[in-house]
This record gives structure tokens, sequence and C-alpha cells, in this order.
């Protein structure tokens, strides 16, 4: 199964409520406010700019068409006076096309401005917006990313919701201008007949009700490809991430990959191809309809110039408000169409960043018993929709001091154990104590600021030699005299005696100048890491010495073991050789306790663990 999550079925459409399918009309206008006060708070100045010039925008049309009918009147006025009078008519139609030239050149001024703050908006904006997505990111539990449901809706919201809020608010201002834009012609056109605007308006109404339908559609297959679109990031990941190369290569994964890539396109395509000739088609035969409006209307214009019912200045003025009239209610009905679909596309984002985060209450800095250490009491874990728990009734106790190593076949619960303890889950049932406290009232920065971690699958940061130890302890990230003590204590100082530029040498191969290295030497790292929190009394190491040859591991636990005096160590491996210098020794078996005591009483017991120690041990006769 690629990716870790349940694989794709073909058949399956998620479900969603009929109120994340189809918030009605009245549901738009309150993603509008919502994206209108996120444009605010991002920019007061432009939200103004850009509210300003857009009623502007709506006026000056009207006003143009005005000033034009003026000036054919003006022409036919002089044209039909007296040679004195002439020159005065036309000075006066000469100043008329000097005013509308000034309402031409303001338009465009104000077209070009409009465009300007879009532009910008569009950029601080769609900043704004990632931003927000990721900081919710930051509160959200492990629980939620390792939830494949989770998963499309943070597809979902980083892929379209982040430029949605723009689009809303400029379809929100547009339909402003163009309603300004359509009063102004309605004032000018009913003085020649009020049926005129009610033919201009009605004649949109098809192509519109068939939008907005389009929409709803596209917005339903955009809900149900979420976990096909995710797939294709995941395989360009594969075939393109340096990480995955080798084994691609070697196990000649890539024609399959890319078929299955090219697979996924062809059923996505297929659906668009089909819903946009099903969109285009219809919004060409009702496109119709409002063509044959128009040219109706010009018809039934042309006919009153002819009977002398209107002049041609009048004549000119109505066809272009006629025609122009349709372009805005043609534009209205297509911003609110819009605005249906922003809106729903919106849900997304808001319902991700809505997304329910249990609250960490907790206050408690130090506990009432420091000398008692860890307790687990009855402790039961169980991952959502699992089949049966991960940890069953877990009783533990580590003083100060101590040391324990946990041991299990994979999947026995080990991990998981160190997940609680960090509270990056929550207990199903029973509690954890650290310092006669329970974990739940433990401040957590507090709780976290006591534990150096690292797990089996640490992160390798393509940043700095010094940074990637840095990022063990947050507040002193960039302190460099902190990386050399942890350096010393990880052993990975004799690297840096190797790198020209020490531990500022970048990591990695994806930013120039990048150094790779090797498994064991990415562990020590890691390990370094561990050390940088100073003030941490738990260190727990998972599987720390995995890529590393047994000398090295052997170094490794004896300098761990000076090094942790006075502290609390927690030791998972599966090298026996490793976990034999623990106090204490756990076994896990189907997330339960079978064994526990030294190595020493473990192998008097003859039990599981000596079975195992055994089968270990002639491996290496």
């Amino acid at each position: 199964m690629i990716g870790g999550h349940r694989p794709l079925n073909p058949r399956r459409r998620p479900q969603h409520s009929s109120t994340e399918l189809s918030r009605g009309f009245l549901g738009v206008f309150g993603y509008s406010r919502r994206a209108l006060e996120l444009v605010w708070t991002t920019s007061h100045l432009l939200s103004v700019s850009f509210a300003l010039l857009t009623l502007t925008a709506g006026a000056l049309p009207a006003a143009v068409a005005y000033v034009g009918s003026l000036i054919v009147d003006a022409v036919v006025a002089a044209m039909q006076t007296g040679a004195a009078e002439r020159p005065a008519l036309t000075e006066h139609a000469l100043m008329l096309v000097v005013g509308e030239g000034l309402l031409v050149a303001a338009l465009a001024g104000t077209q070009r401005g409009i465009a300007l703050c879009q532009s910008l908006l569009r950029a601080q904006l769609g900043q704004r917006v990632n931003v927000m997505i990721l900081e919710k990111a930051l509160t959200l539990d492990l629980a939620h990313f390792e939830n494949s449901d989770f998963y499309d809706k943070l597809t979902r919201a980083r892929r379209e919701a982040s430029s949605r809020p723009l689009s809303l608010v400029m379809r929100t201002f547009g339909l402003a201008q163009n309603a300004i834009s359509l009063i102004s012609y309605a004032t000018l056109l009913v003085k020649f007949s009020p049926w005129a605007v009610a033919v201009l308006i009605v004649a949109g109404l098809p192509a519109f009700l068939a939008e907005a339908k389009f929409s709803g559609d596209a917005f339903r297959l955009f809900l149900w490809r979420s976990p096909e679109t995710r797939m294709q990031l995941y395989l360009e990941t594969v075939l393109a991430r340096e990480d995955h190369v080798k084994e691609v290569k070697l196990f000649g994964l890539g024609p399959l990959f890319l078929e299955r890539y090219r697979a996924i396109f062809r059923k996505l395509y297929k659906e668009d191809r089909d819903l946009t000739l099903r969109r285009d088609t219809w919004g060409f035969f009702l496109g119709l309809i409002g063509t044959a409006t128009l040219y109706s209307a010009y018809a039934w214009i042309a006919l009153a110039a002819i009977a002398a019912r209107i002049t041609l200045g009048q004549m000119t003025m109505y066809l272009m408000l006629f025609r122009q009239g349709q372009a805005a209610v043609s534009a209205i009905l297509s911003a609110v169409g819009g605005m249906y679909e922003d809106n729903l596309y919106l849900s997304t984002l808001y319902a991700y960043l809505e997304t329910p985060v249990a609250t960490r209450s907790g206050t408690v800095v130090r506990g009432p018993q420091p000398d008692d250490g860890i307790r687990f009491e009855q402790v039961s874990f169980a991952y959502p929709d699992a089949e049966r728990p991960t940890l069953v009734d877990i009783d533990l106790h580590i003083r100060p001091g101590e040391s324990l190593a946990l041991v299990g076949e994979n999947g026995s619960g080990k991990t998981t154990l160190i997940k609680l303890l960090t509270r990056l889950y929550e207990p199903t049932s029973g509690r954890i104590l650290l310092d006669g406290q329970d974990l739940r009232e433990w401040d957590q920065a507090a709780l976290r600021d006591r534990i150096g971690v690292i797990f089996q699958d640490f992160t390798r940061y393509q940043l700095m030699l010094g940074e990637n130890i840095g990022a063990g302890d947050v507040q002193h990230f960039a302190d460099e005299m902190r990386w050399h003590e942890a350096g010393e204590k990880g052993m990975v100082a004799p690297l840096v005696e190797t790198l020209s530029k020490g531990y500022r040498t970048p990591l990695g191969k994806w930013f120039n100048d990048g150094r790779e290295l090797s498994g064991g030497q990415w562990q020590k790292v890691a390990l370094s890491r561990a050390f940088m929190r100073s003030r941490a009394d738990i260190l727990v190491l998972d599987e720390p010495t995995a890529a590393m040859d047994a000398g090295a591991e052997a170094m490794i636990y004896e300098h761990f073991r000076a090094l942790t005096q006075g502290r609390i160590a927690i030791l998972i491996s599966h090298r026996f050789s490793t976990v034999r210098m623990a106090d204490q020794i756990v076994v896990l078996q189907n997330g339960s306790i079978i064994e526990r005591g030294s190595h020493e009483a473990l192998m008097q017991l003859n039990g599981h663990y000596a079975h195992l120690f055994s089968l270990q041990a002639k491996g290496y006769r």
C-alpha cells in the first residue's frame, strides 16, 4: 500500500453532509463576509482603495454612454443649423468629445488601479491564508496527521482555498461594480421603456441557472477526487525525490508508478472533459437566448428612431446601454454563480481551519514527588478505528536514575508507549504520572522540556549540521556553543573535524554545497540533538543505533550510560547486547507486558526474553 494510508477504492466516494455539498445561495454572502474580513485585516489601505475604485468604475460607463449621446445630438444639431450658430455648436460638440475622452481616461485609470490592487492583494492574501493553514497545523494532534480523511481535508484546503478568498472578494466587488453600472443604465433606459429593463434582466437568467448548476457539479468532483489527487502528489514525490530514487531504480518501479500516475490523470481528465463539454454546450445554447434578446432590442430601438420617437443620439445611447446593460447583467449573474462556487470551495478551507482540537488545560510545571519518577497505571490505548488496542493495562514504574529497556516484536506497542509519555497521544484509559502528578495536569511545554527523545524515524533536516543538532532545543536553536557541547556528547565531533565548514556545513542534497551523511553519521547527529536539551532529566532513545556497526553501538552506549547518571533513561532496541545494560527490562507482546526484570533475572526465568536472546546470540556464533 503506497503512502501508508488505506488504498483508494474507485467505487467509494467520500460521504459529505447535504450542508457541505449544497450550501444554498443564502450561504453565499456569509462566506463573502468572512472573505471581506480576511481581506480587510490583510491590508486596510488596499481594501479601501479597491472598494473606491470599484464604485468609480461602476458609475463611469453610464456617464460615457450619456456624454456619447450628447455628442451625437450636438453633431446632428450643428449639421442642421445655420452658419452663424454652427461655430458655437461645433465648440460645444468638441468640448463634449474632450469630456468623454477624460471620462474614458478615468475609466482606464480605475481599471488599472483595480488590477494593481488585485495583484498586491493576491500576493498578500495568498501568503496570509497559507500562514493560517500552517498555523492551524501547529495546533493539531499527531492523530490528525495519521488519519487519511484528515489528509484529504488538508489537501483540499491547500490546493484551492488559498486562492479563493481573493476570488470571492473580487467577485463581490465586481458584483457591486456591475450593480452600480446596471442601476445607472436602467435609470437612462427606463426613459425609453420599463419593459426594456425587464427584458434585459430576464434574458440572462437561463445561462446563469445552468452555470450555478455546473459550479455545484465541479465542486462535488473536487471533493470526491481528493484521495486521487493526493496519490498523484505522492507518486510525484516517490519518482522525483533523492530519498526514494535508489529503490525506484533498483526495483524497476519507475514505469509502474508512472503508469499509475497517468491512469489517475486519465480518470480525472475524463471527468473534467465530460463536465466541460456539458457546461459549454448548455452555455452556448442558453447564451443564444441572450444574443436573440439583444438583437430584438436593436430592432425595437431602431424602429423607435425611424418613427421619430427618439433622436439619433438617444438611439445610439440606448443601443449602447442595452449592450452594456446585458453585459452587466451577465457579469452580475456570473459573479453570483462564481460566488456560489467560491463559497463551496471556501467551505473546505474553513472546515480545515475549524477542525476541533483537544484543549490542553494543564498548568503544572513541577510535581509533588520529584523522587517518584514515571508511573504508568493501568494504561491502555487504541488507535481510532483500530480493531484491537495497541496497549493493554500497562503498569510501569521508573525511578529517577534508573534505566528501562523496552523489548518486543514490531507492533508490540513500544513506540506508542513513548508517544503517550510525551503526550503525542492521550491514554484511552488509565493514567501516567510524572513526579506524582498526572500528565494531563502538566503544562505541555514544561513536560516536553523535561524529555529528550530521538525516534527511530528521526527527521533529517536539510539545514546546517549545527541547526540539525539545535533542533533538539528550540530555545537554543542557533547557539553554536550548545551545538559543540551536544556534539561532543553525541559523539559527532570527529565528523565535524572532517568538514571544512564545521557545524555550519549544510546537510542533504536539496540545496547547494550540501553534504550527505551515512546512516550511522545521521544517527549520531540525532543523538546529539537529544543532548541539546541539557535540562531534560528523561532521555528516550528509540532504536538510536540501528544504522551503526556493533563496535560503534557499544561505544555509544557506554558513553550514553555515563551521560545519563541521575537521569531516567528509556531505551528501545532489538539488539539484546544493548538492552542488557538496563536496570529494568520490560518485554511487550501484543500490547501487554509479559515479562519484566533485569537481564539476569529474565534469563533465569527462561521465558520469551531468554528465547529471543538465545536466538540472537546464536546468530553471532
